[in-house]
């Protein structure tokens, strides 16, 4: 062989893995006419992988002259369906593979295969009788360790070999001829063993497909859909490629119908050829492998809902979920795969052209009749995702529970630290990051909203020209509306606190005495310029609470539970002043009703706009 093997293996086998070693034996027995092949593994233990010793054997033809040139030469093939690399792999994981074989039933060759490996250095013998048939002893195990247990294991290697070579056993059975394949493994003197037997494939329907990829080859589709245990439910779709087997995602795991063993195996010889030197990836390019997709995953569909009338009734209800829960992607939806493919990429691809839809507008430099009616209808849709989006920011409020942290509760509201300041003029740059809407939609026409920053950072909009001292103490929250600070208009400020859920009495109550804290602060400053200044407190309510509120505190209308109280704080000893606060305790469940009211009667407005489809 005039190619340096080590380099070779290299190259075309950068990401193998063990199995390609079963796949390559097992295929060069099959090209060997062989219709029994024996796996055998021995391992002392799968931490010592050192101990791996691989054997096997087949009663296939055997490696004749011809077929011993042809393994001697890389890239020497007949046809486009073999690469001539393949045993290339066997190098990537042993250091030796000594083989033994048989042929014309008198002649026996014996070699070995090595980086080393030279084509003339064989032994060649004349023997009694004997059947024909291939060994090979693979030797000198080279990896730190054995990435997965499949990879040693008779079950695990069944299951990859069916999957591998799923078309051409089956066509070996159309055509009668039964092949099984024996894998045993020996581990710590415990022996596993499974049987592989193209007997085990059940009978299949056929149909052919139409597709514009080719006007000659036909694509034909053989598929079984079959009723089993729940816990035996599987799928395979596949395309056949030179005699192995690709798998094709048409049906995503999360969508598979359970209590079903289903075949899809695709059939062309627009395939031939289609791979890789290693036969690790398809050569289609994605137009191609797009098309073959979509006609597959139509016909396998519509299969389906033939054959198991539930998945349609199935599909339907999770084509009307999403357009409840997603109205604005309405028409937008890839309907004839939903329920197929994951949700998530259901709702992404529907995303994708809902966004260029707004690009063509955007881009338009003038409008025509048809563009403006398109224009009206995203922006409809633009503004219902977000209205969308506010709904599940008040569910994401209503499920919170104790185990959530205070920071947690309050990111939903309002991004805080260093994010935590939001001006008017960046209002749509920030609408998904302040959610101030929460508390009152009137809080949405604010001119400053401060969400966990220093006090001091407040007292510079409330006087002008003074000089303050740093006030490092944080409100959760502090908002100023109704007019900018930097005019001569006045304006209103809203101080919030914040409670978790769950925690004690004692806590619950120190809001009060924290607004009291945060009133004795700013009311020193307040002047003509700041016509009112609000004070929340936001906590959990239950009976112990309430109990201690109604001793001074009234109870207001709301959804929920809300109370307030009046009194006089005192700002300032000489001279004694003090100045009337007002303080409301609302309930973070009251927040959540009043949020979700005003929320639903918009959204359910919009969605009455957009039809069904």
């Amino acid at each position: 062989m005039k190619v340096k093997l080590g380099q070779a293996v290299k190259m075309f086998f950068s990401n193998s893995s063990l199995e390609m070693v079963y796949f390559e034996a097992v295929s060069n027995s099959l090209d060997a006419d062989a219709t029994e092949v024996n796996i055998e593994l021995s391992l002392e233990a799968p931490n010592r992988p050192e101990t791996l010793e691989l054997k096997i054997s087949d009663n296939g033809l055997g490696f004749d002259d011809d077929r011993y040139s042809k393994f001697s030469k890389l890239f020497d093939v007949e046809e486009s369906s073999h690469k001539g690399l393949g045993r290339l792999v066997y190098l990537c994981y042993f250091d030796e593979i000594f083989v033994e074989s048989t042929f014309s039933n008198t002649n026996k060759r014996t070699f070995t295969f090595s980086q080393q490996f030279e084509s003339d250095k064989f032994i060649l013998k004349k023997i009694n009788h004997s059947n024909n048939g291939t060994t090979l002893f693979l030797k000198n195990y080279t990896l730190q360790k054995i990435a997965k247990s499949d990879y040693f294991t008779p079950i695990g290697i069944k299951k990859r070999l069916l999957e591998e070579f799923y078309s051409r056993l089956f066509q070996y059975k159309i055509q009668g001829r039964i092949i099984n394949i024996n894998i045993s493994t020996t581990i710590n003197n415990n022996v596993y063993k499974e049987t592989l037997s193209n007997e085990e494939i059940p009978s299949m329907s056929f149909v052919e497909l139409d597709s514009t990829l080719s006007l000659i080859d036909k694509f034909q589709l053989y598929y079984s859909i079959e009723e089993v245990e729940p816990k035996e439910t599987s799928l395979i779709s596949a395309i056949s490629i030179d005699n192995r087997t690709f798998k094709i995602e048409l049906i995503a795991n999360e969508n598979i119908p359970t209590g079903y063993k289903m075949i899809f195996l695709l059939f062309s010889d627009y395939f031939i050829g289609k791979v890789d030197a290693a036969r690790q990836n398809l050569t289609l390019n994605n137009g191609e492998l797009k098309e073959i997709q979509r006609i597959f995953r139509k016909k396998v569909t519509s299969l389906i809902e033939e054959q198991i009338p539930r998945i349609k009734k199935s599909n339907k209800l999770i084509k009307e979920n999403l357009i409840n829960r997603y109205p604005h992607l309405n028409g937008y939806f890839d309907i004839e795969n939903i329920g197929y493919i994951k949700r998530n990429e259901i709702l992404k691809n529907a995303q994708e052209e809902f966004f260029k839809a707004q690009k063509e507008i955007l881009d338009a430099n003038h409008l025509t009749n048809e563009q403006f009616e398109k224009s009206l209808e995203i922006s409809a849709r633009a503004l219902t995702e977000y209205i969308l989006f506010r709904q599940l920011t008040i569910d994401k409020l209503k499920n919170s529970t104790s185990k959530e942290s205070e920071a947690e509760l309050h990111n939903l509201i309002a991004s805080k630290g260093k994010e935590g300041r939001f001006e008017k003029d960046n209002l749509i740059n920030d609408i998904y990051k302040n959610n101030s809407w929460l508390l009152d939609d009137k809080f949405m026409t604010y001119e400053i909203t401060l969400s966990d920053r220093e006090m001091s950072e407040l007292v510079e909009h409330l006087v002008e020209g003074e000089e303050i001292a740093r006030d490092i103490d944080r409100p959760d929250f502090a908002f100023i509306f109704s007019n900018n600070p930097n005019e001569e208009k006045p304006f209103d400020v809203v101080i919030v606190e914040l409670k978790k859920r769950g925690v004690n009495l004692y806590e619950n109550l120190k809001t009060v005495n924290q607004l009291e804290t945060r009133a004795r602060n700013l009311m020193k400053y307040y002047n003509n310029k700041v016509q009112r200044i609000w004070y929340y407190g936001i906590i959990e309510f239950n009976d112990e609470v309430e109990l201690a509120l109604s001793s001074d505190f009234t109870e207001l209308y709301s959804s929920g539970k809300l109370y307030y109280n009046e009194k006089d704080v005192a700002i300032s000893l000489n001279p004694k002043r003090s100045v009337p606060v007002g303080i409301f305790m609302w309930d973070i469940d009251a927040i959540v009703s009043d949020a979700s009211a005003r929320n639903s009667t918009f959204l359910n407005f919009i969605k009455s706009k957009f039809s069904t489809q």
